[in-house]
């Protein structure tokens, strides 16, 4: 069996440390601060932090999806050493990465007859992405050939759930994805949005609940419904936040609640690329359930 590399993007928005540790090399995708462009590296030099204090205070930030170009080079650099190579994208309902990922597999794959270069659409964002990527790589570890471990990845992306909530709706405001009057009035009578990724891997706002308090104890309450097991689930649950505060306390009701859980909630901050447009006060988790559906 030949050797082959498993990829990501830098939107799984974990860590360096953990890209390391699972041994996940991965691309990063690109913003601009002030008009300086920046790379998305997980946090090794952009300080997911120090961003939002900048955003806060009126700072220009765009972001930028991986190019084509940018693509061919980070595969070449695996294939040029005999490797074969799986690629997972973030959603492509999300980002128009995974389409640029394949224009490069097809303009290179000439170059290289003898590897096999597989592209494919995880369907997950952020964490959710990392959380599926975190267990392909045990896949991997555990021996799978590379046929194998893509029938996997497309049987289980489904099945990673993502449920997420903003208390703090500034940037929703600015990015145009609700009015000005809404977001003002919904920011004064404390509204927080509570969200997931469908079975299409968009964006799904779920519903409105008032106040901080109120949307952790419903965001857990909505993952003992979709957990695998419900408050019996054994799996591992992954979350991304930009609100040290909530997350903590998100995460230790998550671990009250689900006693057989493997391990504590692992806690990340979120990345840059994903912060630019939900800003502060956003907290996701992301866990194994039944397949999303509509």
């Amino acid at each position: 069996m030949s050797k082959y590399t498993v990829s990501c993007c830098s939107t799984a928005d974990l860590s360096p440390e953990w890209a390391v540790k699972r041994n996940i090399p991965f691309v990063c995708f690109n913003y601009t601060l002030n008009g300086q462009p920046k790379k998305d590296d997980m946090g090794r030099t952009s300080n997911p932090a120090e961003l939002f204090e900048l955003m806060l205070k009126g700072a220009d930030v765009k972001t930028s999806q991986v190019g084509v170009g940018e693509y061919i080079s980070f595969f070449r650099e695996i294939l040029d050493r005999g490797e074969d190579l799986v690629h997972v994208s973030i959603s492509s309902a999300i980002s128009g990465t995974y389409n640029s990922a394949c224009v490069a597999r097809d303009t290179i794959k000439e170059e290289y007859p003898d590897r096999k270069i597989f592209v494919l659409d995880s369907l997950c964002a952020s964490g959710g992405y990392g959380f599926l990527m975190d267990h392909i790589a045990d896949r991997r570890d555990e021996g799978y050939s590379i046929e194998d471990l893509c029938s996997w990845i497309m049987e289980n992306r489904l099945k990673v759930q993502h449920v997420f909530y903003s208390t703090d709706l500034t940037f929703y405001i600015r990015g145009g994805r609700i009015s000005k009057t809404t977001g003002t009035i919904g920011n004064v009578l404390g509204i927080c949005p509570l969200l997931d990724i469908d079975e299409k891997g968009g964006l799904r706002q779920l519903e409105k609940v008032r106040t901080k308090k109120r949307v952790i104890r419903r965001a857990v309450a909505l993952m003992a419904e979709r957990a695998e097991g419900g408050t019996d689930y054994e799996g591992k649950c992954f979350m991304v936040h930009s609100d040290p505060d909530l997350a903590q306390k998100t995460a230790q009701l998550i671990e009250t609640t689900f006693p057989r859980m493997e391990g504590k909630v692992a806690v990340y901050p979120i990345g840059v690329t994903i912060g630019c447009h939900t800003g502060p006060g956003t907290v996701a988790i992301f866990f194994w359930g039944e397949e999303r559906t509509s």
